[in-house]
């Protein structure tokens, strides 16, 4: 009957309908899109850009490139990352005050070199601003705002070197030059449109409930972190200097690879190629910055593997201007394991045994020593704080330092019999049989 049951509700149950294909497209699209995916395209798309161009140019751009850098060289390239490391952690400080989370200056110059350094080190040229990011966040006690507060920094950088970039490209002889100024027209009035747009919701908006409130919060901060009173001027300051130190770089590694080029040539190129390295192409920031440079200076008369030369130049001065983030981060971990030692007590008991361990042979060979014989006197019974009957901690209770020399160095009652006289010979006492125990 169960039987029959069970065959009649299978019978009866509808069949499983296959996977819709459009669930299947969205679940390839989500892996697609998640940061880790979108890191490994980045740096696969990266080591694609190098290997084409070791494949046109040869190696001998990136040989050629470090074997000019000296000393001198780098500590130039040193005192440039100073400045720039300096003041982009001015405007970092200035914006996270802006959104209401406190940074003091100096945690902010040791954590942007400790990120300059994971950038320049790790792939995807990233990692070290989300490690700042989540480490402020985390001491700040609102992780929501550390990380916006380094997204808006890295944003403000940004659009400083749009902003450089798209009126030095617009006026001064470039390579792109003519192509930038039959875009302008298009692009302005795209950005005129967006403007508008913009106004209108404003003007036309609904009530605040039925406003999204969490892009509310979102615009709010932003144009209290870059466009207020307080830190507008700071932020715009900090973010000129800083492009001015990274376009110093990229003149300073020109010289050192003999490209020949004044400032004036050399500066709509350095543009074009920070601008490439934006991209999210790169191994540690290798990659596009290589592949512009090349294409720059072949389009601009100065030779394709000379601007190779002078992108690695800059490369390795960029990496050498970043390696104080590594004593910082050394420094960091030190005090950290320190610290957990120090809280630990579990790992205070180990240390302390070999010092008893130690103190205890040392009794021993006193003890040995005080028999003529050789032989070892059997150890006295040690008190404890439990009483006899529990073994607990050993309590070793000081002693007076005349009692110390009679203990220590005073003969023995079973070494003055033994001097008395001859071995197995003493008086048996209390009329039980001699024994060399009784000695």
């Amino acid at each position: 009957m169960s039987t029959l049951t069970g065959e009649t509700a299978e019978a009866e149950a509808p069949a499983a309908e296959p996977p819709a294909a459009g669930g299947g497209v969205r679940r390839v699209l989500g892996r697609l899109g998640s940061p880790a995916v979108r890191t490994r395209l980045g740096t696969l798309g990266g080591v694609v850009i190098l290997a084409v161009l070791f494949w046109r140019l040869g190696t001998g751009a990136f040989v050629d490139g470090v074997r000019r850098i000296d000393a001198t060289t780098l500590a130039a390239a040193l005192g440039i990352g100073l400045v720039t490391t300096v003041f982009s952690a001015w405007r970092w400080a200035l914006v996270a005050r802006g959104i209401g989370i406190r940074l003091p200056f100096g945690a902010a110059v040791a954590d942007y070199y400790r990120a300059l350094f994971l950038n320049a080190a790790l792939p995807g040229g990233v990692l070290g601003d989300v490690h700042r990011a989540v480490r402020h966040g985390q001491d700040a006690g609102d992780l929501g705002r550390g990380v916006r507060a380094v997204v808006l920094e890295r944003t403000a950088g940004q659009l400083a070197l749009f902003a450089a970039g798209g009126a030095v490209l617009l006026t001064m002889p470039s390579p792109v030059r003519d192509q930038m100024r039959a875009a302008a027209p298009l692009a302005g009035l795209g950005l005129v449109g967006a403007c508008a747009v913009v106004l209108a919701l404003r003007m036309n908006r609904a009530e605040a409930g039925r406003r999204p409130r969490a892009v509310r919060g979102v615009l709010g901060e932003a144009r209290q972190a870059l466009f207020s009173r307080t830190t507008a001027p700071g932020v715009l300051v900090s973010s000129v200097v800083v492009l001015a130190g990274y376009v110093a770089m990229f003149v300073l590694a020109a010289d050192v690879a003999g490209a020949g080029a004044s400032v004036a040539e050399l500066l709509p190129l350095a543009l074009l190629a920070l601008l490439a390295m934006s991209l999210p192409l790169n191994v540690g920031g290798w990659g596009p910055r290589e592949g512009v440079a090349a294409w720059a200076f072949g389009a601009a008369g100065l030779g394709a593997g000379r601007g190779l030369t002078v992108a690695v130049v800059y490369g390795v001065l960029s990496l050498a201007a970043s390696l104080p983030g590594a004593v910082v981060l050394v420094a960091r971990w030190y005090v950290a394991t320190r610290n957990r030692r120090t809280a630990d007590p579990a790992q205070l008991v180990p240390q302390a045994r070999p010092t008893e361990n130690a103190r205890l042979t040392e009794e021993a060979r006193l003890t040995e020593a005080a028999r003529p014989d050789g032989e070892p006197l059997p150890r006295p019974p040690v008190p404890t704080a439990a009483g006899a009957g529990r073994q607990g901690p050993v309590v070793r209770i000081p002693a007076q330092p005349s009692e110390v020399r009679s203990e220590k160095y005073a003969p023995k009652e079973s070494a003055r019999l033994a001097r008395s006289s001859l071995p197995f010979s003493a008086v048996p006492s209390e009329g039980r049989p001699m024994t060399p125990e009784s000695v």
